[in-house]
């Protein structure tokens, strides 16, 4: 068989076949898997939502106590200042004092100093007498009873003075000792208390710089589960889409198979008519066996012409395999289970069928020839040893047959790189 150019089929086909590929995967029973993969999905994510959520609501949580501490650090860092400014108030003043105290300690050296001169006087003055004094000399001086009691009285008012000054001097000495130590012992308390709230502040400015560094990695840990969370939002907003997409896809698929199975019925009938009109020809119900493998002998005859290279009148590469039968209405039937890509009739091929067919995954195309006429249009589903024509001697034919072509994938034009050996698949 003779094939002439098929540019015009080359451009349009592929796209007809990419069309009915889809809807053949976009059966009700694909269409009703791709909808439980989206409502899993969608539970899948609202799960993370919620997940999120409590993550998020943790994080606030968090934030919370802490900002809960920090105030109550910074009350405490605001009170142990006041307390610092006033241990430091009160070093001042004792500072004061101890400068105040310095200057009645150089009073009371000064007074000390002149008791010492005073009794070195009075020291110097009974030396210069006879080193001290004599109290018969007293009594044997005195004129009379009234001058002997002046005189004893005398005596006895400046050994009582001496002993004074020297009491006095003792005592001025121990209060100038203890001022000193209570002096040092209130200013060395108070530099020690504020050291210690000093190292106090310190430790909770430490505390507050902790705080503040979990703060901050809390917001941004809040912010990347905000950002997670809104992305799963998005994703939530197109799965539900892609949901009321599916479901009305179904509902359109439901109707598209009720149709397809109105317009079926209506073909058989009409084919049961077209038998019935036909009845007095000898091959009308020759239909070949159905194989039980996943494609099927596409009619019964004997094969004319084999695949592959050839001489003679059609010399070259023969893409298919040809089937001929001399009967009448020989039925041609679709090798297996598919979507009828396109029917019509070319300048070479005739009146011709093209079937893609899915299988674990693979796309197949049988083509189908010559026929006299076909009995399917596109978009429909067919069942393999279903008929779809009649053989026939259409297009570039020199007899009554089927020429029957099997592809890997789409179909593919002149010079069908693409096409196999039907053997390789049907069992003739």
């Amino acid at each position: 068989m003779k094939k002439r150019s098929l540019f015009s089929i080359v451009l349009i086909l592929p796209l007809v076949l990419t069309y009915h590929s889809n809807a053949f995967a976009s059966k009700l029973s694909d269409l009703q898997n791709k909808q439980k993969q989206v409502e899993d999905k969608r539970s899948n994510v609202n799960s993370s939502i919620q997940k999120k959520d409590k993550q998020i609501s943790n994080i606030n949580g968090q934030q919370i106590d802490l900002e809960s501490q920090m105030k109550q650090i910074e009350a405490e860092i605001n009170s142990t200042d006041h307390k610092i400014q006033e241990k430091q108030l009160q070093v001042s003043n004792t500072k004061e004092q101890i400068a105040e105290l310095k200057k009645n300690i150089e009073s009371l050296k000064k007074r000390i100093e002149e008791r010492d001169q005073l009794l070195k006087q009075r020291a110097r003055a009974m030396q210069t007498n006879g080193g001290s004094v004599n109290y018969m000399d007293v009594i044997l001086e005195s004129e009379s009873i009234s001058d002997l009691i002046d005189r004893l009285s005398a005596v006895t008012t400046l050994v009582n003075a001496d002993k004074e000054i020297i009491d006095q001097q003792k005592k001025d000495k121990a209060d100038l000792e203890k001022k000193q130590a209570d002096v040092e012992k209130k200013l060395n308390a108070l530099q020690g208390m504020v050291n210690d709230l000093q190292q106090m502040k310190s430790q909770l400015n430490q505390q507050q710089a902790k705080k503040k560094e979990i703060m901050t990695a809390l917001a941004a840990q809040k912010k990347h589960l905000e950002e997670d969370k809104f992305s799963l939002q998005e994703e939530q907003k197109v799965l539900a889409a892609q949901k009321s997409a599916i479901q009305k896809a179904i509902q359109l698929e439901k109707k598209r198979i009720a149709d397809e199975k109105r317009r079926q019925q209506q073909l058989q009938r009409q084919q049961q008519q077209h038998q019935q009109h036909n009845s007095g020809g000898g091959g009308s119900s020759n239909l070949p066996p159905v194989s039980s493998s996943n494609f099927t002998r596409p009619a019964a005859g004997y094969i004319s012409s084999e695949f592959g290279y050839r001489s003679g009148t059609y010399s070259g590469f023969h893409a298919g395999i040809d089937i001929a039968n001399s009967g009448s209405n020989v039925p041609i039937v679709a090798a297996g289970d598919g979507v009828v890509a396109t029917a019509y009739h070319s300048s070479s091929y005739g009146n011709v069928v093209m079937i893609t067919h899915y299988l674990n995954g693979q796309q197949y195309t049988t083509v189908y020839a010559h026929m006299k006429y076909f009995t399917v249009s596109a978009g429909q589903s067919v069942s393999k040893g279903q008929q779809i024509g009649v053989m026939g001697t259409t297009g570039e034919s020199t007899g009554q047959h089927l020429h029957f072509e099997f592809y890997i994938g789409p179909w593919t034009g002149p010079p069908h790189n693409g096409a196999v050996n039907p053997r390789n698949y049907v069992n003739f």
